[in-house]
């Protein structure tokens, strides 16, 4: 049977760093999760008594997870003084919640007065119903103590907020749903976040992509429901009030903005062409973007995505790269043990053997500052990450001489609610803080040492095959819009930027909205793709559409019809392919340009070497070649001759000309021989002008005697009368 549990909240702690003397209150809350009843019920301050005095020391503290809970004996009770304990009214049944305050005189913890950290908290222990008492529940923290020593140096931290979120704009004035809304309101976790900048100085790290979007909902917008009907959308106000306040707020506070969408870096290289080739268009696109006063242009990777072949690609080789873009990595990446030394600067030239450049100036967030903890379970509280932030950096603060410089950055999907970073914000108020941005930060370590790159697995993307492969088809029609265009450059924005977000690194828990907007979107691209189509009348046969095509002889032409509607110049071309035959022939057309409401009607040359029914298909090309919308189905009906067949066609056609020479050249050289003025005079007949009948090409047998067969004058034997030689030359009756 297991060990009956209950669990342990710390919910407040005070002073956060408490100096020698001072009395610390600590409060809580007790849940018992498990099925049985604690009699006597009792909650208890403890502290292990050993002092940590650097932050390896902190990162060394066992969770003693794998310690059954009663034997967890790290934390010793405090029992000499009735302030450290608690005793409980009444038992504590399943389920059942019971709150704890404890006031701790500075006696109680039995320490020295040195500067350092100690690991404290508060038992639970009880009677679950065997007679035996038991700890049953325990809650540990940090606390850190000044000691009468001054502390040595200053740290300058830069705090880095993070202002992003999933995508939600189907393009214009429709959006997917009103979770940004709801979250720039002022409990949202962005309005909570961007009200840090109004009492401390930070750093934010934002997706320019969702900047558009909420400049959208101010001017207005509608929510798309499953069934495509709108609904108005109700954050119009909460959108504009935020706008507002971040236009104010970013005058005094640096803005490095994101690859534009936030992309998941190492799951589009790892993809390769043409997934890869969003990278750089994203810090293009981010680099180019319109923000004033000025930003930095910046890149944003942690844990595997930090490997040097990632941060080679991701930190240059796009337009309008430059030398002050800022590189921001956390320290997470690294393994405990070779993790670079943030005690002094964040900053360090990280090898990168496998780019272009040797060495990528890089700034190292520290994961230490945001680790919270001891215990697992509560080590995401805010008021965990809050005790880890101030022993970390009173630590730096007392163990050295000279600038110290750290970089505070919550890790992604960390706090959902912003409520962990604006106690992180609370922090910069510490005696030994200097709150900074992180350009000052890079620019006080002009020469920074190298450290290696983190190592990695071969693959670390966080978006799923599934989505990787919706990412590819929209690619696909993107690119086949943009080189469908005369003028590359005027694909619409509204295109490219919804390609960026479909890559987005939000999507992470949100599988089934990263499928639904990728395939809104890529239908918002074939739409457009298809008013770039064949025109031609064709035959309904069921749910398939044919335009039929008669192919007469060996070789032929058919029109066929291409319309732009779209509102660009566009280059287009045909290609046929056959389905069934492969002696089908088309000559290759060259592509035209078609303006905006334009048709195109070229004439297909084709041939086939045999008769029968054809069925190929008619594609729209781009200049590149690629497909447009869909194809349509021909029916080709070839109808010709065989070789035989062709054979006695040509000898007809010669015997017919043959015979009609002979004729007219007999007749010629009977004229010639016999005028005849009348006949001369005489107008011809039509019927025999158009219809002459068969000539006999058979010359006469004659007498034999050639002064009776020579032609003879004045009617001597052998002569034929003029009239009766011309009409025996065009086949008369008397002939």
């Amino acid at each position: 049977m297991d060990e009956p549990v209950v669990q342990v909240a710390i919910d407040a702690f005070s002073p956060v760093a408490p100096k020698p003397g001072q009395p610390v209150v600590i409060k809580g809350r007790v849940t018992n999760t498990s099925s049985v009843t604690f009699e006597s019920p009792q909650a208890l301050a403890c502290i292990d008594r050993s002092r940590l005095a650097t932050t390896a020391a902190l990162g060394a503290i066992s969770t003693e997870q794998n310690i059954p809970m009663d034997d967890r004996d790290s934390c010793t009770n405090l029992t000499n003084d009735s302030r450290t304990f608690q005793p409980f009214a009444q038992p504590l049944a399943p389920n059942e919640t019971v709150g704890f305050s404890l006031t701790v005189p500075w006696r109680e913890w039995r320490i020295t007065a040195h500067t350092g950290v100690y690991v404290v908290g508060v038992t639970f222990r009880g009677e679950p119903g065997n007679g035996e008492r038991i700890m049953a529940g325990r809650a540990r923290t940090l606390m850190p103590v000044i000691g009468q020593e001054p502390l040595t140096r200053t740290v300058n931290t830069a705090l880095v907020v993070p202002l992003r979120h999933r995508p939600t704009q189907l393009g214009g004035r429709n959006f997917a749903n009103d979770s940004l809304a709801r979250s720039l309101a002022p409990t949202g976790s962005l309005g909570r976040l961007l009200s840090l900048g109004r009492q401390h100085k930070v750093t934010w790290l934002l997706d320019p992509a969702m900047l558009d979007e909420v400049r959208q909902l101010a001017k207005g917008y509608v929510v798309v429901g499953d069934n495509g009907q709108t609904t108005p959308g109700t954050g119009q106000a909460v959108a504009a009030t935020w706008l507002k306040e971040f236009d104010a707020n970013r005058r005094a506070n640096q803005v490095v903005l994101l690859p534009y969408g936030d992309p998941d870096v190492a799951g589009l290289l790892d993809s390769g062409d043409p997934l890869k080739k969003l990278v750089p268009e994203a810090r293009k696109t981010s680099q180019g973007y319109i923000l004033a006063p000025a930003f930095t242009n910046g890149l944003w990777l942690e844990g595997g995505a930090a490997a040097s072949r990632y941060l080679a690609a991701a930190s240059g080789g796009f337009a309008g790269a430059a030398p002050d873009d800022l590189n921001l990595v956390s320290s997470s990446s690294w393994p405990t043990a070779t993790r670079p030394v943030l005690t002094t600067t964040p900053v360090y030239d990280v090898l990168t053997p496998v780019g272009p450049d040797q060495t990528v100036r890089t700034v190292i967030a520290d994961s230490a500052l945001t680790t919270g903890g001891p215990d697992p379970e509560t080590a995401a509280s805010p008021l965990q990450v809050r005790q880890r932030f101030a022993a970390v950096t009173a630590l730096i603060a007392s163990s050295g001489k000279g600038t110290s410089s750290v970089v505070a950055l919550p890790p992604r999907g960390w706090d959902s609610d912003g409520v962990a970073t604006a106690e992180l914000a609370g922090g910069l108020s510490l005696p030994w803080i200097k709150a900074t941005d992180l350009t000052t930060v890079n620019a006080s370590t002009p020469r920074p040492k190298t450290t290696k790159a983190p190592a990695a697995p071969a693959t670390n993307g966080v978006l799923t095959d599934t989505q990787l492969d919706g990412i590819k088809q929209l690619e696909s029609a993107t690119s086949t819009m943009q080189k469908l265009l005369v003028d590359e450059n005027a694909l619409p924005e509204v295109m490219s930027h919804a390609l960026l977000r479909s890559a987005s690194t939000g999507w992470d828990s949100f599988p089934e909205e990263a499928r639904h907007f990728a395939a809104v979107e890529l239908g918002s691209a074939n739409q457009q793709l298809g008013k770039v189509h064949l025109v031609n009348a064709s035959v309904d046969r069921g749910l398939r559409k044919e335009i039929k095509v008669n192919l007469a002889g060996s070789k032929g032409t058919f029109p066929l019809t291409i319309t732009n509607d779209t509102e660009w110049s566009v280059r287009v071309g045909i290609v046929v392919t056959s389905v069934n035959r492969t002696d089908l022939k088309i000559k290759r057309l060259q592509t035209v340009v078609l303006g905006p409401r334009q048709k195109w009607t070229p004439r297909i040359n084709a041939s086939a070497e045999q008769n029968g029914l054809i069925r190929a298909n008619a594609q729209v090309v781009n200049a590149a070649g690629n497909p447009v919308g869909k194809s349509q189905e021909l029916l080709i009906q070839a109808s010709q001759y065989g070789s035989v067949g062709w054979i006695l066609v040509g000898a007809a056609c010669a015997l017919l000309f043959g015979t009609s020479f002979v004729r007219i050249y007999r007749r010629i050289r009977t004229e010639r021989r016999n005028p005849s003025p009348a006949e001369a005079a005489e107008p011809a007949e039509p019927a025999d002008a158009l219809h002459p009948e068969p000539l006999d090409v058979t010359p006469d047998a004659g007498t034999g005697d050639p002064a009776h067969d020579r032609p003879q004058a004045n009617g001597a034997p052998g002569s034929v009368a003029p009239d009766a030689s011309l009409k025996e030359g065009v086949g008369s009756k008397d002939g």
